[in-house]
C-alpha cells in the first residue's frame, strides 16, 4: 500500500483525473458528524499517499508516479474550483470512486475504484464531505502523461469487462463474526490491501485465486500475507494487529511502503477496527503447497554467507535469526525473507531501512546500508543464508540480481 502503484499496483486515491473544472454543483456543507466520519474514512483509504506530494499542500496532488506503463501525476482533489474537484457533483464523485468513470471518461486503476466499489454512498459522499473542509488550492496538475497508446481511456472499457466485476457494495457474510466483516470490508474496500498485496496479471489486473499471496510495488516485495508457509502464518491476530498499528512486532518491522501505509492510515484507525482487519487477514488461508528445499548448508554461498552474516548481521539480529521484538526484525519465517523474489531483501542490505515514526512511538528502529562495504557476490551470498537458515527455505540469490538493484533495475 505504497506511492507507486498503477495497473499492476493500484495505490490509494489517483484517477481523480480531469474531474475538476466543471459547471456542477458543489456538495453542501456537511454536518460535523458526518465531516469527522469522512476524515476517518478518507485516512481508512490512504488518499494522502498519492495525493499529498512532498513538501506540498494537503490533497493539492503533484506526486509523479512512475509506472510499468508510463508517468502519471496525481491530481488535485481540494475543493478549488479551478483545478480541483470544487465543482464536481456527488454523483459524478460518486460515479468515479466507485465505477471509473470521470468527466473525461474512464480513469485508470491507479484509482482504486476496483475496491472502492464495495464503500456504500453514503460513505463515499461523507468523504466528499470532509474534503470539502480543505483548503482550496490552486495547482493545475496534468495528471495523465501516459504514452501512446496507454493514453487511450477507452481502453479501459476492456480492461473492466475482464477485471473489474462491478459487485457492488460489500455484502456481509452472515457465517461470519461481526469482527471478521468489518475486516473483511475495510481490507477489500478502503484499505484495498490487495492492490499491493495480491499479484497481477500482464494487463495489471489482479489474479484471481491468488489473493493476498504476494506481489511487486515500486521494486519492493508486498509479501505474502495468507497463512501459507511462505506468508504469515505463524503471526497471531494479535501479532497481525501490533504490526498495523504501530509498524513493528515480534517478527517484523514495516518499511518502505508499508511504512507509509501505517504512518498515514492503519496507525490512525480505530483499535477495534485494525482488530478487525487483523481477525480477517489472519483467516486467509493461501494456497497451501509445502517449501522448497533449503540450499544445503555446506553450499559455498551458504559458507560463505554464514561468515558475512556473523561478522555484520547477528548483533542485531542474533545469531538465532529471532531479532530482538520491536526493534530488529525477526528473519526467521519472515515473508519479506522467503519470497520468491528477493527484491526487498537485496533492497534493505543495499540501501539500508528504516521504520515508521508513529505519535505513541516517535523513535522508529533503523538499518543501516551495506551497499557501500558488501560486493555484490557478497550480498547474494548473505541473501542466501538468511533465506535458507533455521527453517527458512527460498531459492538462492545471484549476483546478477543484486547487481540490477543496485543500478536501480527491477528483476
Amino acid at each position: 500500500m505504497s506511492k507507486m502503484r498503477f495497473l499492476t499496483q493500484a495505490a490509494a486515491g489517483l484517477g481523480f483525473t480531469a474531474l475538476a473544472g466543471l459547471a456542477m454543483a458543489q456538495t453542501a456543507p456537511g454536518d460535523a458528524q458526518t465531516i469527522a466520519q469522512g476524515k476517518y474514512l478518507a485516512t481508512a483509504g490512504d488518499c494522502a499517499a498519492c495525493h499529498t506530494a512532498p513538501g506540498g499542500q494537503p490533497m493539492a496532488g503533484g506526486l509523479a508516479i512512475q509506472t510499468p506503463f508510463g508517468k502519471i501525476i496525481a491530481p488535485n482533489i481540494t475543493p478549488d474550483k479551478a483545478t480541483g474537484i470544487g465543482n464536481m457533483s456527488d454523483a459524478e464523485f460518486i460515479k468515479a470512486l466507485k465505477q471509473g468513470i470521470g468527466h473525461s471518461g474512464h480513469l485508470y486503476p491507479a484509482m482504486p475504484y476496483v475496491y472502492y466499489n464495495k464503500v456504500p454512498d453514503d460513505q463515499i459522499l461523507a468523504i466528499r464531505a470532509y474534503l470539502n473542509t480543505l483548503k482550496p488550492v490552486d495547482h493545475k496538475v496534468v495528471s495523465d502523461q501516459l504514452p501512446f497508446p496507454y493514453n487511450i481511456r477507452a481502453a479501459m472499457i476492456g480492461w473492466n469487462l475482464l477485471f473489474f466485476p462491478d459487485k457492488g457494495d460489500f455484502k456481509p457474510d452472515a457465517s461470519q463474526s461481526a469482527a471478521w466483516n468489518r475486516g473483511a470490508y475495510l481490507v477489500q474496500g478502503l484499505e484495498h490491501c490487495a492492490a499491493c498485496h495480491t499479484p497481477k496479471n500482464a494487463l495489471g489486473g489482479d489474479e484471481t485465486g491468488h489473493e493476498f499471496q504476494g506481489s511487486i510495488v515500486d521494486g519492493m516485495n508486498a509479501p505474502n500475507i495468507t497463512a501459507s508457509w511462505n506468508g504469515i502464518g505463524s503471526w497471531s491476530v494479535q501479532d497481525i494487529a501490533d504490526y498495523l498499528k504501530t509498524g513493528h512486532n515480534q517478527y517484523a518491522v514495516a518499511s518502505g511502503p508499508m511504512a507509509e501505509a501505517v504512518k498515514n492510515s492503519t496507525s490512525q484507525l480505530t483499535d477495534a477496527d485494525v482488530k478487525a482487519m487483523a481477525v480477517y487477514i489472519k483467516s486467509q488461508a493461501g494456497a497451501g503447497g509445502t517449501a522448497p528445499a533449503p540450499v544445503a548448508a555446506n553450499d559455498p554461498a551458504m559458507l560463505a554467507g554464514a561468515k558475512i552474516y556473523n561478522d555484520e548481521c547477528a548483533a542485531c539480529h542474533t545469531g538465532s535469526g529471532m531479532g530482538k521484538a520491536g526493534i530488529f526484525p525477526a528473519l526467521v519465517k519472515s515473508p519479506v525473507v522467503q519470497a520468491d523474489k528477493p527484491a526487498t531483501l537485496i533492497g534493505i542490505v543495499l540501501h539500508g531501512g528504516h521504520g515508521v515514526g508513529i505519535p505513541t512511538a516517535p523513535t522508529a528502529p533503523a538499518m543501516p546500508s551495506f551497499g557501500w562495504l558488501l560486493s555484490d557476490q557478497q550480498i547474494a551470498d548473505v541473501a542466501t543464508y538468511v533465506r535458507n537458515s533455521w527453517g527458512n527455505a527460498a531459492p538462492a540469490v545471484s549476483a546478477d540480481e543484486v547487481s540490477k538493484a543496485r543500478a536501480g533495475k527491477s528483476n
